[in-house]
């Protein structure tokens, strides 16, 4: 019996909150009301936060944003509980997700990056992306923090990054392989793949940041042959980025 009336109070506040949100003369202070008894009530029927908005989150995927945003006012200190659980339900809403994590401000960009890709890493472009377009001036940390918490998708992180930022495509560049080293040649093959005249730019700051280990200096010498830049070319840019002749030619000649 009293399942029962839980449930049909949750339908009762969902159905308002439906009507709040249909209504546009509907008033913010009166739609935020509703989320706030909606999320309450599910917290106490699911016994955590974390239960409560994977459950709204999958049936209602509709209200997610929303409801996101109210649990976070409600639940500050359980961010990473809301955020991972909310991905986890919908991960199509990934970028939705962190952008208003971010703009609540409720902690720091890296950390909401790292909570959100760890709840599902293949939408790994949509949170960063995301977190780039909400604080851009951190654009260095959110790569470097995406990297490192997910290095198998190094490629797609730059690579979608560079799209939104092609004029950072030396801080992408020098963050991701500042890292996690061994990403420089998938980095630089991604990047080649969309900017294919940036071939100077890419070679010459991966090379820089690679030259004090000579088996990352010579995957990168390898992917940007294999991208296409003639040995010519690689030679100058890879000098240019502090590497040796003999080292270029010893790499080119294998």
């Amino acid at each position: 019996m009293k399942k029962f009336i839980g449930l049909a109070l949750a339908i009762g506040s969902l159905t308002s909150l439906q009507g709040a949100l249909a209504n546009q003369s509907t008033d913010t202070s009166k739609t935020t009301q509703i989320n706030e008894k909606f999320v309450q009530m599910q917290v106490q029927q699911n016994t955590t936060i974390g239960k409560a908005i994977k459950s709204i989150v999958g049936h209602y995927p509709q209200q997610a944003g929303s409801i996101v945003g109210t649990a976070l006012d409600l639940y500050p200190d359980k961010y990473k509980e809301i955020i991972h659980s909310a991905i986890s339900a919908q991960p199509a809403l990934a970028h939705e997700v962190v952008s208003i994590a971010i703009e609540k401000g409720i902690s720091s960009c890296t950390s909401i990056v790292e909570t959100a890709i760890n709840a599902d890493p293949s939408y790994i472009d949509f949170v960063v992306t995301a977190a780039a377009h909400s604080t851009p001036e951190e654009l260095k940390d959110i790569v470097r923090i995406a990297v490192i918490t997910e290095p198998d998708s190094a490629d797609y992180i730059v690579q979608s990054l560079a799209k939104e930022h092609p004029n950072k495509i030396v801080d992408i560049i020098q963050s991701a392989i500042g890292a996690v080293p061994l990403v420089g040649e998938y980095a630089v093959e991604a990047l080649l793949a969309i900017f294919p005249n940036d071939a100077e730019i890419v070679i010459t700051t991966a090379v820089q940041e690679s030259k004090a280990q000579q088996e990352n200096l010579d995957k990168i010498i390898q992917a940007g042959k294999n991208s296409g830049v003639s040995s010519e070319d690689l030679g100058k840019y890879a000098i240019n980025g502090g590497a040796t002749t003999e080292e270029i030619s010893q790499i080119l000649n294998k």
